[in-house]
């Protein structure tokens, strides 16, 4: 399937905006099942590129002049076809183990290791990751809006409500509960469903059996596939949200994002507010 991605996302201030830094991870990987044929990213300011520790593409983007609006845009095609699972060698080339241990937003409390325990296996296959996502979903009502990006897998799962992000942070947390590396991932969707149109996010859940990766849609309840665009892996939503930066001054911020997804004769667009899992950003006064 060929993939056409269009997304613009800006943020302006009230006030300017003395300095910023944001890293970016708005390029696609190249990997098992997925290859960039296209890609154009365009912003303000400085930009320097890099692969970080978990293969994926960072721009740091830095703007030392004054400025009251930052516009950023990147426009591509990428060729995704369905793949088995994808080897613990895909770039970045981390051990899976790297992806065992919490993090502070995946941490499980007594609910969700008794949760792990009824639901998650320790030798998982992909029928029982599907299982454990069906359960998630079940446990946790799709609702934008009554979870923070600073919020926890264990709080959102303990208000049983959440986006993307919370249940893929929910899974992860419940695999690696019972010793099961697990990732998150962010990217696109193609899907005519509005609310998942623009930014996306699932889970990589490690099959030690084959010693490959299996990608799962934890919100739509199905296995990743060539509807699914990757932008970033990383151990929880920080590692690989595709905007994150800091800025000093600028006041109250606020986001709009505009994004076109299309492949084989479908095209689906969105101007309203992205979920949250487009970005996070933190404000130094």
């Amino acid at each position: 399937m060929l993939l056409h991605i269009q997304h613009e996302t800006t943020y302006r201030y009230e006030r300017l905006v003395k300095q910023s830094v944001q890293s970016l991870r708005l390029t696609p990987r190249t990997e098992a099942g997925q290859r960039v044929l296209s890609w154009a990213l365009q912003a303000p300011g400085r930009r320097s590129q890099q692969l970080d520790a978990h293969g994926n593409v960072m721009h740091l983007l830095t703007l030392d002049e004054p400025h009251d609006e930052i516009v950023i845009t990147v426009t591509g095609t990428v060729e995704t076809e369905e793949v088995e699972g994808a080897s613990a060698s895909d770039r970045g080339r981390l051990s899976p183990l790297v992806y065992l241990p919490p993090t502070p937003l995946t941490i499980a409390d007594a609910a969700l290791r008794e949760f792990a325990r009824r639901h998650a296996s320790a030798t998982p296959d992909r029928d029982s990751v599907l299982q454990l996502a069906g359960a998630v979903r079940e446990a946790m009502d799709y609702v934008p809006g009554v979870t923070a990006v600073s919020d926890t897998a264990a709080q959102a799962f303990s208000l049983g409500r959440g986006v993307c992000q919370d249940h893929a942070q929910v899974m992860i947390a419940s695999c690696r509960a019972v010793g099961v590396p697990a990732r998150y991932v962010s990217g696109y969707l193609l899907t005519d469903r509005d609310e998942h149109i623009a930014s996306h996010a699932w889970v990589d859940v490690w099959l030690a059996d084959l010693s490959c990766w299996f990608a799962v849609d934890v919100t739509n309840g199905r296995a990743g596939g060539e509807g699914h665009c990757r932008l970033a892996v990383g151990r929880d939503y920080l590692d690989a949200c595709p905007v994150r930066g800091v800025r000093r001054g600028g006041g109250n911020e606020t986001m709009s994002a505009h994004v076109a997804v299309s492949g084989v004769g479908v095209d689906r667009r969105s101007s309203a507010g992205p979920p949250r899992s487009v970005q996070q950003h933190q404000a130094q006064q």
